[in-house]
This record gives C-alpha cells, structure tokens and sequence, in this order.
C-alpha cells in the first residue's frame, strides 16, 4: 500500500493461501484518499486471479492472458484498466542461455496488480526502487508501471552487454589458430539472441504508446512521461544492441563455415599432393612388375638400385615443389 503525499508503503503479507485474497480484498475496499495499492502475484491459482480479478474490474480476457502467460508484449485497455505485457529475461553466462518470463500489469485508478510467470520477477527490485524515490509515488500507479518497466529495461541491458562478452569470446575462438568448429556453439547462441530479441523488439511500441497514450486515456499523467521516456530510451538503445548482435553472429557464423571450407580444402591438397607423390613409384613399379621379357635393363646388375633411385628421386623432386607451394 503505498500513500501519494507522503511517499510512505506499507506492505501486507499473504503467506497463506486460504486467505491471502480476502486480506487482499478487504485492504483494498478500505483505500483512503490518496492512496493506491500494489498487488503482486507469482504464478497464481485460478481461483485466486480470478477473486481478485473482480474486485479489480478486469476483463475476463485480461484474467485469461495473465493466467497462462506467454504473451506477445502488447499494450491494452480495458475501461479504466491498462494492461501491459512484457518479457522478463536474464543470460546465464556458465549456459550461454537466455532465460525469459512473463510479467502481467494492470494500472487502474487506485491499483495495480502485477502477475509474473517464470523464474524473473522484476517486482521485488521495482519495490526497492520505490522505497528509496518516495517523490515518484506522487504519479500514483503507474509510478509503479515505470518502476518495473524500468527494471525489465534494465535487465535487458545487462543481458545484451553479457551476450556481447560471451560472443567476443567466441569471435577470438573462431579466429584462432586452433582448427575447432564452433558452428553449433554459434547456432545456440544465436537462438538466444532470436529469443532475446522476440521480447525486446515488441516491446518498442508498447512503451511508445505509453508515451502517447489513447484519446480516451483519461488517467494518462503528463508528469510521468519524462521517467516513461527515459526507459523507452534505454529499450531503444538495448534494441539496437540486439539487432547489432544478431547481425554480428551471421557475420561470426559465416566467418566460421569460411574457415571449415578452408580447412577442407588444405586437407584435399594435402591428400592430392601425397597421392602426386606416391603415383610416380606405383607407375615406374608398376611398369616393372608386368614382367615383359624384353625391358630395359633387366639383365643389368645395377638396374634394381637405379630403379629404386629414380622413384625416390622423383618423389623427392614432388615433394619439395609441394611444400614449396604450401600444398604440404
């Protein structure tokens, strides 16, 4: 519960299921004037989400999208009841992995209820945020809206800068001497990148209408724009990022095939000059071991050693031309 003049909060645990929503019901049914309440949910029942939803006033398919999750990030209005959706993510750098969440929020008149699924829930640091900036409580709800899509920002901008180190390491590894291929360690990563962006890149828009606003948003306050627009700044900034990224591993991945081609074709002018090699000692032996009664100097003492001096001689000749010109 937080109090708009003078920026105090007081929170009220739910630690038991069977009643949390009627301690929630009944503190919000006796809200004095100027204050506004937070109700923040992890993974809720049906039961409870739905309680809670007509107290609220929310719209049975706001109460169906915050239940399952796995929203599009979008922008939606329900009467008096703004409704934001956004992805939650932070990179695990020891899995080189971008794990994601869903966050649900809905700004009324005198309240918010926040819905998260997953293992990322912005809402404790967005609280902490608040405690300490009391003067942003004077916006009154959606001073909470900024806090937590500020936060989300944030992370977003950690993960990029985090990705970023893990695909210079990565671009090193590619371009060194060692002949590993590190196609599949750039396919994965990029798969996250495509996820990371799947959440930061709807997200532009949405923050931008909140800038905006509808016409009929009759609760749309201008003081809070200058926070709303320094976090779509910070989103901005973090979506060029992840389109660079992106960019770069198509770079780093056909830099790499480039070097698997390469190899390749070391390995087939190795193989052909050795071959080269030995053809000519097959040929001269070959030829000699068709046993034909009339052959040069079969009948001469020193014809076996002269026979066997040419072919070193002449594998020798290919030899040196070969590595001369790198093929060996």
């Amino acid at each position: 519960m937080y109090d708009q003049d003078s920026g105090r909060s007081k929170q009220v645990e739910c630690e038991l299921p069977d009643d949390a929503c009627r301690r929630v019901l009944k503190r919000l049914r006796c809200l004095d004037e100027g204050e506004f309440a937070w109700v923040r949910l992890a993974g809720p029942s049906e039961d409870e989400l739905v309680e809670l939803a007509e107290e609220l006033g929310l719209h049975p398919l706001a109460v169906e999208d915050a239940l399952h999750g796995r929203q599009r990030p979008k922008r939606e209005r329900f009467g008096d009841i703004l409704a934001v959706a956004l992805k939650t993510l932070r990179y695990v750098e020891e899995e080189s992995a971008v794990e994601t969440g869903d966050i649900m929020i809905f700004v009324g008149p005198r309240s918010v209820l926040t819905v998260s699924h997953g293992p990322i829930d912005p809402c404790a640091e967005a609280a902490r945020r608040l405690d300490t900036a009391p003067d942003m409580l004077r916006h009154g709800p959606r001073a909470v809206l900024h806090a937590v899509l500020d936060v989300a920002v944030d992370a977003y901008s950690d993960a990029a800068r985090r990705v970023r180190a893990t695909l210079n390491r990565l671009e090193d590894e590619v371009f060194s001497t060692t002949r590993v291929d590190h196609t599949e360690n750039i396919y994965s990563l990029k798969r996250e990148v495509r996820e990371f962006r799947d959440a930061v890149q709807p997200l532009v828009p949405v923050v931008q209408g909140l800038l905006s606003g509808d016409p009929g948003e009759k609760d749309h306050h201008a003081e809070i724009a200058p926070y709303i627009r320094d976090v779509a700044d910070h989103l901005h900034r973090a979506d060029i990022e992840v389109r660079t990224l992106d960019e770069l591993l198509d770079s780093v991945l056909g830099a790499q095939q480039a070097r698997v081609g390469t190899w390749q074709n070391d390995d087939m002018r190795r193989i052909s000059a050795w071959a080269a090699i030995f053809a000519v000692p097959t040929m001269v032996a070959g030829v000699y071991g068709m046993n034909f009664e009339h052959m040069p100097e079969l009948g001469w003492t020193y014809g076996y050693p002269l026979a066997v001096l040419l072919m070193a001689l002449a594998a020798g000749a290919l030899y040196r031309a070969f590595r001369r010109n790198g093929w060996l």
